[in-house]
């Protein structure tokens, strides 16, 4: 029989979180005290990724898919970059549904395209708690929330308009599923999660599926019932999230090439290609053309933030590794401290839970070729949950005396240690924050050890609020920097504080321009816009781009179609210089913009054999620039 989950009634309840036992009389006092408590957390998430959204941060390339799906839903649907739906997004584009239908309801606004970033990222905070109390109690709960919610990364993403924030929102809603499918080992449950892991799928493709192995093991391991029974639930719950996972890209594969977009990325059509080609081995391996993907250029490729310390060199660490010892530390005496338990023990396979989620991230973005900065929102949930677990388990051994009470002072001055190295690189940003969190670690560590079992509740509470206060100050600090313009963040590399490209480009510009702005296009895009509308007749496309590179300003300051030559990378074989020939014969299309910044392919060859340089100056340019427009009318 499985070991009952950590809740509310449960007896185990008091040694993992720490609560006394009150009586039912106490009981609605207490619900209302934690009640109150998560609503002003939710406050705070709402206020710190909601305000100042006006200004949010559009990345140029989501930005301009989403005002296009938000313009015809033959795009929607297929992820079409342009409202023509000729060619698709490089990805998968459920991440951006939400998002388009934000801009259809709500009009060709920043803010409306950064809405539901804000709101994936306040439920994800909601459902972590439910998730973590359901667990560790209503304490742990709370802490977990709080934590997420002060996650410098968790804050810089939410204000933007990046895919990950609704993979951490249904991997998190997966997570709370997998508990309950081993608490009560019920099938359904199980086929909810890999429900929820196939939809997360559709928001970040295959990094959706890191958790698997971590959610088929800690199943196997602690939910109830025969090896086979629990091996063929499994099976089904894996069954389930293929073909959710799957259920897009068979629609486009199923679906007559002539009725829907070009599949971007690849040379042969295929969707299935776009995913595990173009996105998995091609990035992955030493096949830039695995599966028939075309490969990647730089624009397409991460570099950098990888091996063994990424998480704590001098960008990356501020944004999540501020509790990270406190996570460590709570995982392995968590682990330890519930050997020789029931198999089936709960409050141990939730450390498994959420230890093999860390685990696994940090390992695949340790190993890999690259990452960005903000790919580590996704070990936010994890760290946060241990966090409040660790937590509330040492309150609880301190409380219960013996010598486990010296693991909470010892992470309280362990966390504020830690600061010293995430902050050290940085003491010029706020220069009187190392200081107050060293003197707040340093009087709960005094605090709590010196407290004997005879010390008054007032004594105890106020180190242990020094000890919270000197843990959490420091991501606090940094999180609400991005409300500061100066630290909110590149728009394609979202992070906070003085760190990343946004912040080095506010140093050398003073100013924050909007040039990925939805609906407003520049002086010089205006002025192209005004040129082609004015020499255009009934054609279909506005112009061809090489490239996604000179098409993403238009789109996002106009719905009208443009023909996008090449893709992202500009090396996808759509169109040819055959459907080029039909398309200006057919007066469907006249003007094509190539740039020097993307490779020659035969399409960009065609239209410069074939066509009439405009000059740069009839378009409202005094250079030629990097860009070049072709007049191809017959």
């Amino acid at each position: 029989m499985a070991t009952a989950p950590v809740t509310r009634d449960s007896p185990d309840r008091s040694h993992l979180t720490g609560g006394d036992r009150r009586t039912v009389r106490h009981q609605p006092a207490a619900e209302r005290w934690e009640v109150w408590t998560l609503l002003l957390i939710l406050a705070m998430a709402s206020v710190l990724y909601v305000w100042g959204i006006d200004h949010a941060g559009v990345h140029p390339y989501y930005s301009a898919a989403v005002r296009s799906m938000a313009s015809n839903w033959h795009a929607f649907v297929f992820g079409g970059l342009d409202p023509s739906g000729s060619i698709t997004l490089d990805k998968i584009p459920g991440a951006l549904w939400p998002q388009a239908l934000s801009v259809k309801l709500f009009g060709p606004y920043d803010w409306a395209a950064a809405l539901p970033q804000a709101i994936e990222g306040v439920l994800t905070v909601w459902a972590l708690h439910r998730i973590v109390r359901a667990w560790a109690g209503a304490v742990a709960g709370l802490l977990a929330a709080l934590v997420l919610t002060l996650t410098p990364i968790t804050v810089a993403l939410n204000r933007h308009t990046i895919p990950d924030t609704l993979l951490v929102l249904l991997l998190v809603l997966a997570a709370g599923s997998l508990q309950k499918a081993v608490s009560t080992g019920k099938l359904l449950p199980l086929l909810v999660c890999g429900t929820w892991v196939g939809l997360a799928f559709h928001a970040k493709m295959l990094q959706a599926w890191l958790v698997l192995p971590v959610f088929a093991a800690v199943y196997q391991l602690a939910a109830p019932g025969s090896r086979l029974d629990r091996a063929w639930r499994l099976l089904l719950a894996g069954i389930t999230a293929l073909v959710v996972s799957c259920s897009w890209l068979l629609l486009v594969w199923a679906t007559p090439a002539a009725d829907r977009p070009y599949a971007d990325g690849t040379s042969n059509n295929n969707p299935f290609t776009l995913v595990f080609g173009y996105n998995g081995l091609s990035r992955f391996g030493h096949d830039p053309h695995a599966l028939g993907a075309v490969a990647g250029t730089a624009a397409s490729r991460t570099t950098g933030n990888t091996g063994w310390t990424m998480l704590v060199n001098h960008s990356v660490g501020p944004q999540i590794s501020w509790l990270l010892p406190l996570t460590v530390l709570a995982l392995v005496l968590g682990l330890l401290w519930r050997t020789g338990r029931p198999r089936t023990d709960g409050p141990r396979a939730g450390f498994l839970l959420w230890g093999g989620w860390l685990g696994v991230h940090v390992v695949v973005f340790s190993t890999s070729n690259g990452n960005h900065g903000y790919y580590t929102a996704v070990l936010a949930p994890a760290l946060a949950a241990l966090a409040g677990g660790g937590a509330a388990l040492f309150r609880a051994e301190y409380r219960a005396g013996g010598r486990r009470r010296a693991a909470l002072p010892a992470a309280v001055g362990l966390t504020a240690l830690w600061t010293v190295v995430i902050d050290g690189p940085h003491s010029r940003f706020a220069p009187w924050l190392l200081p107050v969190v060293l003197m707040l670690g340093l009087c709960g560590t005094v605090g709590l050890w010196t407290c004997g079992t005879r010390s008054t509740r007032r004594a105890v509470h106020s180190a242990l609020a020094a000890g919270l206060a000197s843990a959490l100050l420091a991501p606090a600090v940094w999180a609400t920097s991005c409300l500061d313009p100066r630290y909110a963040g590149s728009p394609m590399s979202p992070l906070a504080g003085p760190v990343g490209p946004g912040y080095l480009d506010m140093r050398h510009h003073r100013t924050r321009t909007r040039a990925n702005a939805l609906n407003t296009p520049s002086t010089r895009d205006a002025a192209l816009l005004g040129y082609l509308t004015a020499h255009r007749s009934r054609e279909k496309y506005l112009l061809a781009t090489q490239a996604a590179y000179g098409a993403e300003p238009l789109l996002r300051a106009t719905s009208r179609p443009v023909l996008v030559m090449g893709g992202f990378t500009g090396l996808t074989p759509f169109p040819t210089a055959q459907q080029l020939t039909t398309l200006v014969s057919a007066h469907r299309l006249r003007y094509a913009l190539l740039t020097s910044r993307r490779p020659s392919t035969p399409a960009t060859v065609w239209v410069k054999r074939n066509c009439t340089r405009v000059p740069s100056r009839a378009y409202g340019r005094t250079s030629d620039g990097s860009f070049t427009l072709y007049d191809c009318a017959p």
